[in-house]
Order: structure tokens, then sequence, then C-alpha cells
């Protein structure tokens, strides 16, 4: 019998006096584009850092950080990715989805974790990537639509591929859900047009760890140009868009008849929905009242005597008592809409500081601007006339220029 003694897989290993089998992991220097996009926003940081301000147009350096700050703040998306690291809030208030747990488990759209109606997730047979499963829920809600029913959606939705191929409508990014997803408005999924017809919508509020944050959602009646419907939640529609869709805007025709009419155009069959308002502030804060212009821009439902008599106490109106300079009675539906368009226009006059309350709690009222009170109304007047769109306000001459 032999006494030679078995090599093992250690002797192997051990006895490599050459360093052939000596090795080192790869180290990868290839950076993501979420740290192309940090990387990008430190420079801005560093540069608030040494000057104690945001960079301007004042040099061509400084015009490079400026313009990517412009870029930041015009993409949700990326705001959302480097808002961890706006140690200075340059990028002001940003809606984080999804920040803690309890965000997560209270943000179940697809019912996932509702057992009590269905433990079938509990059967593993076949499971697909959350992904897919998602849009596989999407279109497992849609239901045919009777051909007789059907006939008069099909020919709006004609209408409104016509109005595309006329350029009377465009094609654009959906970014956020409550200022883009509005009943009577049409959408693209994955290149198929639907038309969200109705919606059952109630606001909520929902405490999470990151604060209270009022939640709107409710179920949906969306038609689809492939003659299907779905009754789809209202916020689950909206994260199908922002996955793989598109919104498509409105026509001027259609711009004018959502918003108000002249007092003396009224007809008896009118129905006023509220007003739009603006207020001046009567705060003591020293970091308010040495604002020139600063009005707030604002719809209400309600008489606005009514809404603001307890001002002093509500965060909109920057805990002060105000002043109503002007109101404007609207009628029919989506006058909130002129407020939202207001809002846009006068985006880059958008009041940017910090309140804290009482109790500490940061504030970042985003309803105030600092523009002269004639420019609102110049401004409505060319919401009026249907031209606001050919023009654009210029925060820094404080003058509205054509585009």
């Amino acid at each position: 019998m032999s006494n030679k003694k078995k090599i093992s897989l250690d002797d192997i290993f051990n006895d490599d006096d050459f360093g052939l089998l000596d090795s080192k992991a790869k180290v990868s220097n290839i950076k993501s584009e979420d740290d192309r996009l940090i990387d990008s926003f430190e420079e801005i940081n560093t540069f608030f850092d040494k000057n104690g301000r945001e960079p301007n147009a004042s040099s061509m350096s400084e015009y490079g950080l400026l313009a990517k700050l412009k870029n930041f703040r015009q993409d949700e998306q990326k705001k959302k990715t480097v808002k961890p690291f706006d140690r200075h809030n340059l990028l002001g208030e940003v809606d984080m989805e999804k920040s803690s747990v309890d965000d997560i488990l209270n943000d179940d759209d697809f019912g996932l974790l509702d057992t009590d109606k269905d433990l079938s997730i509990f059967k593993y047979k076949h499971i697909p990537k959350e992904d897919e499963r998602a849009e596989a829920d999407f279109v497992a809600q849609r239901k045919p639509i009777k051909e007789k029913e059907f006939k008069p959606y099909e020919e709006m939705f004609q209408k409104v591929h016509q109005e595309i191929k006329e350029g009377k409508r465009k094609i654009l990014p959906f970014k956020n859900i409550e200022k883009n997803l509005h009943v009577g408005n049409f959408y693209l999924i994955d290149g198929v047009m639907l038309y969200l017809e109705s919606a059952d919508l109630e606001q909520a509020q929902r405490a999470l760890n990151s604060g209270n944050r009022i939640r709107i959602d409710g179920r949906t009646r969306t038609i689809f140009e492939n003659g299907t419907y779905s009754n789809m939640t209202y916020r689950s529609l909206g994260k199908q868009i922002q996955n793989s869709g598109k919104l498509i805007t409105n026509t001027y025709e259609s711009i004018q008849d959502e918003f108000f009419v002249s007092e003396s155009l009224v007809k008896e069959e009118d129905i006023q929905t509220g007003w739009i308002y603006v207020l001046k502030s009567k705060s003591t804060d020293p970091k308010i009242s040495a604002i020139k212009n600063l009005y707030k821009i604002g719809f209400s439902s309600t008489p606005i005597e009514e809404r603001i008599k307890n001002a002093k106490n509500e965060a909109t109106y920057l805990f002060a008592d105000v002043i109503k300079v002007a109101s404007y009675d609207c009628y029919n539906r989506n006058a909130d809409k002129l407020e939202q368009l207001l809002h846009r226009f006068f985006a880059s006059a958008c009041l940017n500081i910090d309140l804290f309350t009482e109790q500490g709690r940061r504030l970042m009222p985003r309803e105030w601007f600092v523009v002269p009170f004639e420019i609102i109304e110049e401004a409505i007047q060319l919401i009026l006339s249907e031209k606001i769109l050919n023009y654009r306000y210029d925060s820094e001459s404080g003058i509205i220029l054509e585009k």
C-alpha cells in the first residue's frame, strides 16, 4: 500500500511560490448617472460655501454654475436625486417620496399589503419581477367598452391626434401627478392615448416621520383609445404616466374655456366656482416686511374675507394678517387652473425664505411672489387674450417680455 500523502486544494493554494493565484478585485472608476449629478451639484454647494450666495451671470465661470442650478430646479427627478445633499436649500421644497418605512407601508397603491382580501400573494408560482407585476396589474384592470358606447370617444381621440399634427396640442413630459393629472385632459402611456374622464377624489392628511402630508387620491374612470377603460386609483394612474408616458397639452380654445369670464359676460347658466385673489402681508417680521412688491396669489372656493379671517394662525399666510389687494370672480369649471398658470408664469419670482414655527418646524411658502401688482394684472389680461404662451416674466428687470 502506498504511503504517499494526498494533496488537498488548501495545499495547492498555499504552495503558490510564484504568486500565480494572487489577484486583486478590479475597482471600477465608472461613475453612475446619479454620482455625476451629485458631483455637479456639489460644485454649486462649494461656490455657495465660499461666497455665501448663489452663482449669477456676472462672469462666465459663474454663468456655468447658474445654468446648472436652473437645470436642477426645472427637473423634478434630478431635484429628488440631489436634495439630500442640498445643504443650502437651493432647491426649496422637494416632494421626496418613500423616504421612510412608514411611507412605503402607507403607499400601497396596488393593495399588495391588503391580505384580508386576497392571500394569493403567498403562492409562489412563476413570480414575475416587481415592475412586470405592476404593469400586469395595470393592464388587467382595463375592461372593454361596447363598440356603440366607444364611438363618441373614438371620434374624440381622432380629433386630438389631428390637433397634435396641426400643432394645436403638444406632447410634453409628465413630472408631477397633482400638478399635471386633471380630469378632462389627455395623456399617453406606452404610445397609447388615454382620456381621464372622471375622478372621485378626496384629500387625506397622512402623518409620516418626515411630517404631516396632504395626499389626494381616489378612483378614476379612464378611457383608452384601444377601446378599453380602467378604474385605477388617481395616484396609480399618475405613476404609470410618470414611468412610461407623456401629457398632451390642451388647445388654446379649451384653455380659454376653462378660465374665468368677465363679469359683464356672465350668463344666467354660468356657475361661480370661486375667486382668484391677490393679498399683501401685514407681517412685522423684518425678513418679510422689508420685501417690496410681495404678494400672495391664490384661489379660494369660499369668500375671501371668510378665508383669510384666521390668517395669523396659518402658515400659508406667513402667520400674519393680510390685506386683500384684489379679487377676481371665477365662473364655470377648472378655475383653479388660472392660479396654477399664474404660479408657473411667476415661478422665477417665488419667495424663497425659510420660516420657523414656534415648535421649530421649517416652512417654505410657495404661493408668495415678489412681483409688482400691475405686472400681475398684466399677466391676467394676457391669459384672457390667449397671448400668455407668447410671453415670459423676467424677474431681474421686473417686466413681462415677449419670447
